[in-house]
């Protein structure tokens, strides 16, 4: 999955900067030269992933790397998230998102572009991950091309904020996949104390743990262990630490997931959650064959 992934990240987009009109073709394959279209401040959408969190609320567009549209800079960016996962540098999603999404302000009529000394830190950092996949550095983020630091760039972190991005960047270990979302659920379900199909009603955060409660209509147990009537009436969810870590398979009201866990203090915590992707009929389908398992 990750190596499918990583090859369209990196060819694809390299092909993509390669692929623009001519004009922006005459710097070679690298940063391409803002569009011709006047820049305007666009809020980051919240469906941006690659740039949650990333310490402002207003994006240039068109972008730093030519996208001229929201939708072009949505659907490029998405394909780097992995790389925060890896967590191969603390500034790699400061770094990203000053091309992707970088910050814009209304006084200033020139883009700000990273600092060199930021592209190189997250370059040495990440060449590693990447090439253990058997992709380079791509040019387009050719280092050379940024300023030296003597002209307005976005630096790299200081020790503080380095300490917060990795804080930010690092997946929550009940959300990291491992493989096939529902041949995990089944292997793992009789090793589980509660497992349940559920949609997500709300979220918030108690002294550094995530609160999830569930939205009772569209909530189907599946297994549920020793516990008070109370609970298994109005099921409230705990995602240890969650407030500390990313887990994008629980964001938004609404989303449907599969999740798993154990009592633990009198909480039901959450040790594998999975957003269903697919249709009500393969949900009827895979429920059908979570009622037959016999632990």
């Amino acid at each position: 999955r990750y190596r499918q992934g990583w090859k369209w990240l990196c060819l694809g987009l390299v092909s993509f900067c390669c692929m623009r009109e001519t004009s922006r073709r005459e710097q070679g394959c690298g940063l391409a030269r803002l569009s011709s279209q006047r820049s305007s401040c666009k809020p980051i959408p919240s469906s941006m992933t690659l740039c949650h969190g990333v310490g402002y609320n207003e994006m240039r567009l068109p972008n730093l790397l030519g996208h001229e549209s929201m939708k072009e800079a949505l659907q490029q960016a998405a394909s780097w998230v992995p790389l925060l996962t890896k967590q191969c540098h603390g500034d790699t999603k400061k770094f990203l998102c000053s091309l992707f999404a970088p910050v814009c302000i209304s006084d200033l009529e020139d883009p700000v572009y990273p600092c060199r000394s930021l592209c190189e830190a997250v370059r040495d950092g990440c060449t590693p991950v990447m090439a253990a996949f058997g992709f380079p550095w791509p040019e387009m983020f050719n280092c050379s091309r940024f300023p030296r630091g003597n002209e307005l760039c976005v630096p790299p972190a200081g020790p503080d904020d380095l300490l917060q991005l990795a804080k930010e960047d690092a997946v929550c270990a009940a959300c990291i996949s491992r493989g096939h979302s529902e041949k995990e659920f089944l292997e793992n379900f009789c090793n589980q104390d509660f497992a349940l199909k559920m949609s997500v009603k709300a979220l918030s955060s108690v002294d550094g743990d995530l609160k999830v409660t569930p939205e009772l209509k569209s909530r189907t147990l599946y297994k549920q262990g020793s516990g008070s009537e109370e609970e298994l009436k109005k099921p409230v969810l705990w995602l240890t630490h969650g407030e500390t870590c990313a887990c994008e398979e629980l964001r938004g009201q609404g989303t449907v997931v599969l999740a798993m866990g154990h009592k633990a203090a009198g909480r039901l915590v959450i040790s594998w959650v999975r957003r269903w992707q697919r249709g009500e009929r393969e949900l009827k389908k895979f429920t059908r064959a979570v009622r037959k398992i016999q632990c």
